[in-house]
């Protein structure tokens, strides 16, 4: 079964699928599940692929969930190997998607057969849920997935999210949640003049470095048992009337706030155009929610995955809420219990993009035992 998870691996490397395209990945997976009584049902929502695989109609449910889209590999020549040849160099595969997350989606794809092949009248449903647009804009797919799963009342207990959540050993650490991202893209409007005469302009830059000075000022939130406290990053700011001698008549910017459970997006808006409002910014602004914060409380998802990866590696895996967003924000709001688990995330994005082979075997082990728990 090891061989067979390198080997799936390599080919799902191997369709340079960048977002939001899938190559085929998809009809492959379908392929490798049928024999084992996997139902597929292929989803397309605008540009985008996604699949839902299902064995069995009892609860419960558990699903395994990942994405097939990666990101633009770059500038090729800066890679050791060429990006979508999954090369093998002793215990590394490299290859853009080899984390992030084709090689948590081999490891799902050959622990879910071999699953189905040890238990053939296995207890409830075993099922995977997979898109194409996880790096991309992400509107065509998880989320649009849940929404016709819901709107048939075909939901699940349990979802096991293959994004790559180690550190620095596999299974070190293991997701329970996600802090909500909102952005705000604003303008800020001056009075454009000649910058000898200050008076008689009003220079929309000022009004920004006030802005960013209060935001900055202080946290917006201690955080709390769970989640740090809320960030704030400056990600874009342009203001520029073409000659250097006038001040301009107007700034275009954008900002982040990774927020906590300390918040709802409509309050912490209503905040920052509270300081604006009080600091006499002339301004328009569009918010847009990338992800609310979920949260899994410790429960049989949790326990069950600790003890699958302690069983495996040895270690006790930390229950954290960091990095950026995931599909899990789509499928918690349902009243999903939801926990990430997939190999180290130290190339994600980066050129020579690399997995562990040894570790894609244990991953593969440990979805298995987690299905095994739950399941059997």
């Amino acid at each position: 079964m090891s061989g067979d998870v390198l080997e799936l691996a390599r080919e799902l490397i191997r369709r340079p699928s960048v977002t939001p395209r899938d190559d085929g990945c998809q009809a492959l997976i379908a392929e490798r599940l049928a024999p084992f009584g996997f139902e597929a049902e292929p989803m397309r929502f605008g540009d985008v692929d996604n699949l839902w695989l299902r064995r069995g109609t009892a609860k419960p449910v558990l699903v395994f969930a990942g994405h097939t889209d990666v990101v633009p590999p770059g500038a090729e020549e800066e890679w050791s190997e060429r990006p979508f040849d999954a090369v093998v160099d002793g215990d590394r595969l490299i290859g853009r998607g080899a984390s992030d997350m084709k090689g948590s989606l081999a490891a799902m794809v050959t622990a879910a057969a071999r699953f189905a092949r040890t238990y053939p009248d296995q207890a409830g449903t075993l099922a995977l849920l997979i898109t194409s647009d996880e790096e991309g804009a992400a509107d065509d797919g998880t989320l649009k997935v849940m929404e016709r799963l819901a709107a048939r009342g075909e939901l699940f207990d349990w979802c096991v999210v293959g994004e790559p959540s180690s550190s620095e050993r596999l299974g070190d650490t293991v997701r329970i949640g996600r802090r909500g991202s909102l952005s705000g893209i604003m303008t800020i409007r001056g009075v454009q003049g000649h910058v000898a005469y200050p008076l008689a302009a009003e220079n929309p830059m000022h009004a920004f470095a006030r802005f960013v000075a209060e935001i900055s000022r202080e946290s917006m939130d201690p955080g709390n048992a769970h989640f740090p406290p809320t960030s704030f990053q400056m990600v874009h700011v342009h203001s520029d009337a073409g000659a250097p001698n006038v001040v301009p008549g107007s700034l275009q910017c954008r900002f982040n706030f990774r927020y906590s459970t300390e918040w709802t997006a409509e309050a912490l808006a209503e905040r920052v155009e509270d300081v604006l409002k009080r600091l006499g910014v002339d301004y328009e602004i569009r918010w847009r929610v990338a992800g609310k914060p979920f949260l899994t409380p410790l429960g049989r998802l949790t326990g069950t995955v600790q003890q699958a990866v302690e069983e495996e590696t040895g270690l006790v895996p930390e229950l954290s809420t960091s990095g950026g967003t995931s599909d899990g924000r789509f499928i918690a709001p349902y009243g999903i219990d939801v926990v990430e688990l997939g190999p180290l995330n130290a190339t994600i994005h980066k050129v020579d993009e690399e997995v562990s082979i040894e570790d894609l075997r244990r991953l593969e082990r440990i979805y298995f035992r987690i299905a095994e728990l739950l399941l059997r």
